[in-house]
């Protein structure tokens, strides 16, 4: 049985910045994870597969929707889906090549295979062979992410009826896609297949799509979205789907009662969240217990027995690869003996669509919730220099301020490259910024950074570009 300062069971982006860490910091660490790649669904069938998607399928979509045709770019694409799944996979495979040589360089052992607790102190690893070894540790971090949540009526084929992991290696660009599930992975990859040539219905059960975020900013993505082409069924629900040759029969009835209506597709993507994964972890043997959600609850990043720690998707809070980056370092530093907390009001979240949507901080309506006086700056990006030369001016700018103090409480975009932008906001909140501070800040010109300085002005009426 070999001996660890640190096991960390998962080598996701909570599993293998946890390593790095103890590493960095002296402490001897092994990272137990059974894909044959490391990165957990992130970078394997999450969060970088479908970027790469979507950068390629963007440009394609400039090229065949005549926007480049306006740049005096002629040109008649062709779609070769093989190559841009090439591509991808390419790309997938140099990132988690980099986390196997960050490894190496921080002495960060990788355990082959799939882990579970086997009593306080240790992990016992089954590898693809079957062979079981045993490992001991002061502390073990349960890092094992997330798995698409099922939808019941409607059962995975993996063929027709897919999940997240399916839809970003189609072999084929779909007819029609039914997407049940308005959220994050919906929306991106509802866009992927859009712009490459599929008609696109996203079903949502709730009235409006991005659950959580900004209501106007929510509005103003999904009115961009069915501008392309996509549409919406909301406040509907999908009771029963069922396999018919090469199609799909999907029943579906208003979220609120009603008559049911049939719809068919030759594809149907279920993208109604995610679920902890956390099955077969051996919980049991040191006396763990998931609430209803199948979570494990956590004070400082610690579970209820002394020794084991939990992070990212598996405990609470927003299933972000960011948020368990920071659970990580702050995890690990806390074994170390180091302070460090998680600033969980300012972890951000972005949609990366066309237009993106990113936003840090209350949404008007907490705000309205809380009773708490606030100010609002608003800057489209109609009158942002930078977005009118580059055509790309669908969305705004959004500020949130406290009434007496000016402090920034939150903070909502919807426009072009939103997502490198929201990190300004990020730092600013972080040490208390006032509207005012940004408002006065320099930010260079012509960019489409202007818009969050306008956005900050115009929390006093200031803005000086409409």
């Amino acid at each position: 049985m070999k001996s660890y300062d640190v096991v960390i069971i998962g080598g996701g982006p909570g599993g293998y910045n946890a390593a790095i860490r103890a590493g960095q910091l002296g402490l001897s660490v092994a990272c137990v994870e059974g894909r044959s790649t490391l990165g957990g669904t992130c970078l394997n069938v999450g969060c970088m597969p479908s970027k790469a998607l979507l950068h390629a399928s963007e440009l394609y979509d400039a090229a065949n929707n005549g926007e480049l045709a306006t740049l005096g770019i002629e040109v008649k694409p062709t779609l070769n889906l093989a190559q841009m799944m090439k591509q991808k996979d390419d790309s997938v495979t140099g990132l988690t090549k980099g986390i196997e040589y960050l490894f190496r360089k921080n002495k960060v052992d990788w355990i082959k295979g799939w882990g579970r607790l086997d009593g306080v102190g240790k992990v016992k690893v089954t590898d693809e062979q079957g062979t079981v070894s045993e490992l001991q540790a002061k502390d073990i971090v349960i890092a094992t992410g997330s798995e698409p949540t099922p939808l019941p009526g409607v059962t995975l084929d993996h063929q027709r009826i897919i999940d997240s992991t399916g839809a970003l290696s189609l072999a084929e660009v779909p007819k029609h896609l039914v997407v049940i599930g308005a959220g994050v992975i919906g929306l991106e990859l509802g866009s992927v297949w859009r712009r490459l040539g599929s008609q696109v219905t996203v079903v949502e059960y709730l009235d409006r799509i991005c659950p959580g975020t900004d209501e106007e900013a929510a509005k103003t993505l999904q009115r961009s979205l069915a501008k392309q082409g996509m549409t919406f069924k909301l406040g509907t629900k999908v009771t029963q789907a069922s396999v018919v040759g090469n199609n799909v029969q999907l029943t579906l009835e208003p979220a609120a009662g009603g008559a049911a209506e049939s719809l068919e597709a030759d594809y149907v993507l279920v993208a109604i969240g995610r679920r902890p994964y956390t099955q077969g972890l051996g919980l049991e043997t040191v006396g763990l217990e998931t609430d209803k959600r199948g979570m494990l609850a956590n004070e400082g990043h610690r579970s209820t027995v002394p020794g084991i720690w939990v992070i990212g998707d598996v405990t609470s809070g927003p299933m972000l690869a960011h948020k368990a980056e920071d659970e990580a370092i702050a995890c690990i530093e806390r074994i170390a003996g180091k302070a460090h907390e998680v600033n969980y009001g300012l972890i951000p979240g972005v949609i990366y669509t066309r237009p993106e949507l990113a936003s840090v901080g209350k949404t008007e309506e907490q705000l309205k919730a809380e009773g708490r006086a606030y100010k609002v700056g608003k800057f489209p990006f109609t009158a942002n220099s930078r977005a009118k030369i580059n055509h790309e001016t669908e969305g705004f700018a959004k500020v949130l301020a406290d009434a007496n103090t000016d402090e920034v409480l939150g903070v909502h975009l919807v426009g072009p490259s939103v997502s490198e932008m929201i990190g300004e906001y990020c730092v600013a909140m972080e040490f208390s910024a006032s509207a005012e501070d940004i408002a006065l800040t320099c930010h260079p010109h012509p960019t489409r950074s202007e818009a969050l300085r306008q956005a900050a002005m115009n929390v006093e009426g200031m803005a000086m570009q409409i």
